[in-house]
């Protein structure tokens, strides 16, 4: 197994991905199938042999079926009868429209109700879970992948600190963060996300719940503009 090996990470279908710890095999399988996922090693609409998965990642198939029905509820994968699994397709135009439509309704409420709801350490945490986030430095999947890992815990902390825990589980079915950067992050604009989210911070920090709500949708708003702007080949 795979685990036995101290080597940090290995190539499967020409993408580096974290080995897996026998500790953690189905945490780490899914970690691997994101990253084969978020890079198009695995493209959009493939059929997934389990057989040959399990193979490549050296693994049982146990593991990875588990890892597989967690990609389905997070909608990255496809379950359909007599197919199997299959990688689920890039959003459309309209449905990531349809997304962003949903963020500014729920967030744009969840950083109103933060700021008028948190404690001292709420705001502290947020101060600086906003200026912690890593840096884009490459076009690479992983380092988009860490600042995407970043960008959703710190959505997600203002959604806890809004005290309303249907609101925060609305928020988090949108999976919103995994979609968006699969779709391709644009390249150098981490820095301008990062600004903005301290902006939001630091209106929920003084209190302010009309900023919060306005600096929470200005964010989005530039967010979306900045993927729309994105040449790419056919639908967003």
């Amino acid at each position: 197994m795979f685990g036995t090996d101290k080597t940090a990470s290995r190539k499967v279908l020409g993408v580096d991905v974290p080995r897996s710890r026998r500790s953690m095999l189905s945490e780490d399988v899914y970690g691997a199938l994101i990253a084969l996922i978020m890079d198009h090693a695995l493209e959009p609409g493939a059929r997934l042999n389990i057989d040959a998965l399990a193979r490549d990642l050296d693994v049982s198939p146990t593991p990875l079926r588990e890892a597989l029905a967690r990609l389905e509820s997070e909608g990255l994968v496809r379950r359909r009868p007599l197919l199997g699994y299959t990688v689920g397709p890039l959003l459309s135009r309209q449905e990531f429209m349809n997304m962003f439509e949903m963020r500014l309704v729920l967030e744009c409420a969840a950083a109103r109700w933060a700021a008028q709801r948190a404690t001292a350490d709420d705001r502290q945490a947020l101060l600086e879970a906003a200026k912690a986030a890593p840096a884009v430095t490459d076009a690479s999947w992983r380092s988009h992948a860490e600042f995407a890992s970043s960008d959703a815990r710190y959505h997600d902390r203002i959604a806890e600190t809004a005290g309303n825990s249907l609101l925060r589980e609305a928020i988090t079915r949108l999976h919103a963060h995994l979609h968006i950067h699969r779709l391709f992050f644009p390249y150098g604009v981490a820095n301008s996300a990062m600004e903005e989210h301290l902006r939001i911070a630091q209106a929920i920090d003084a209190g302010q719940p009309d900023l919060a709500e306005s600096a929470m949708r200005e964010h989005l708003i530039q967010a979306r503009d900045r993927h729309l702007a994105v040449p790419r080949d056919g639908d967003v």
